[in-house]
């Protein structure tokens, strides 16, 4: 696996890009949990070079109904972004809570190397660095983990934590339970032991790892404090947008937190319940061995998981990479290539015929 994206010719009429149709052709023939693993390893890779990354906090469009963000980096080499809107009414709506697509770059001539679809990727990405951020601070050898919230991440997350950490019971609960009936459907032949259940209450029962996965953007309390029990892991993806909250502040204060980008955190994540200066471990350190991640049987960890440029950056590296030998992409006439740089009015003059 290599750290850097194999860049093409440095005169390039044409970008390949990765539509819905060919990502789920990818998918399908990688296998899903296969393929985020494999994802999880680019973003290990990318957090274990993370001080060679421009890191911003994403750039967001706030409005009563959702928000709209772009999400940039560079290593130095190749540029990334991510356009990815967070909507919770659409489900009603008929639409998806969450879209995306994205785009790699040269840093060194500008030129986009990749454009492809990150809807379904995103997803992938999300479970990756969920599962991978859980293999450095769930405790050993755990095996349920208590999904809160089954809707579209819900099948991902059990699959790399399954592929990743080894669960291998899953205890679902959703306030509609369609949806819980849903992943139970799509679980059904993962190998993975499905426990229904009624309540939050009931989900988190014996569960060493507990994800939070719910939509409504508003403070919510899908976990109170006499729910989470002394040595258990909280994967807290859901509250990922200024006002919205999945957990009490109480759990937070027994909780040793670890983030992704503090800055960006602290405006969307479970942390801003807490005091601007509360002390937080950034997972790279963890990665790399600069800190501490779990230290102690006792010991409650939590994960605030907002998602960051970064792991967007590696999941679109690794699938420029597979783009080299699997061919489920289109060229996309995207780059205007006359013949003289100088003269872009001459080439569409001659197109006239």
């Amino acid at each position: 696996m290599t750290t850097s994206v194999n860049l093409a010719p440095s005169r390039m009429a044409m970008v390949p890009f990765v539509s819905v149709d060919n990502m789920m052709k990818l998918v399908n023939e990688i296998g899903p949990a296969k393929m985020m693993a494999e994802i999880a390893g680019y973003i290990e890779e990318d957090f274990k070079r993370w001080q060679l990354f421009d890191k911003t906090p994403r750039v967001a469009a706030h409005s009563e109904e959702g928000v709209i963000e772009l999400m940039p980096t560079s290593d130095g080499e190749t540029y990334g972004f991510k356009y990815v809107n967070g909507h919770p009414a659409n489900m009603a709506r008929g639409f998806q809570t969450v879209t995306a697509f994205g785009v790699l770059a040269r840093v060194d001539n500008g030129y986009p190397i990749l454009f492809s679809e990150m809807t379904v990727l995103t997803a992938l990405r999300t479970a990756a660095t969920s599962a991978l951020a859980a293999k450095y601070l769930a405790p050993k050898g755990a095996t349920t983990m208590a999904m809160i919230g089954n809707g579209a991440q819900c099948e991902f997350q059990a699959l790399a934590f399954q592929e990743i950490l080894g669960i291998k019971t899953v205890r679902l609960y959703d306030i509609d339970p369609q949806a819980t009936d849903k992943a139970a459907e799509n679980l059904a032949e993962t190998g993975l032991e499905i426990v229904k259940c009624a309540s939050s209450e009931e989900a988190v029962a014996g569960a060493q790892v507990i994800t939070t996965c719910t939509a409504d953007k508003q403070y919510a309390t899908i976990l109170t404090d006499n729910m989470v029990g002394a040595g258990v892991h909280i994967n807290a993806i859901g509250g990922d947008c200024p006002g919205k909250t999945e957990l009490h502040r109480d759990i937070l204060l027994r909780s040793n937190i670890f983030v992704e980008f503090p800055p960006q955190t602290r405006i969307e994540g479970e942390i801003q319940q807490l005091d601007p200066d509360h002390p937080v471990t950034e997972l790279w350190e963890v990665m790399t061995g600069a800190a501490k991640g779990r230290v102690a049987p006792e010991q409650i960890t939590l994960f605030d998981s907002v998602g960051f440029a970064t792991e967007d950056f590696s999941a679109l590296r690794y699938v420029h990479d597979q783009l080299q030998t699997r061919k489920h992409f289109v060229d996309l006439d995207l780059l205007a290539d006359p013949d003289d740089p100088r003269d872009l009015f001459g080439m569409v003059r001659r197109a006239k015929g």
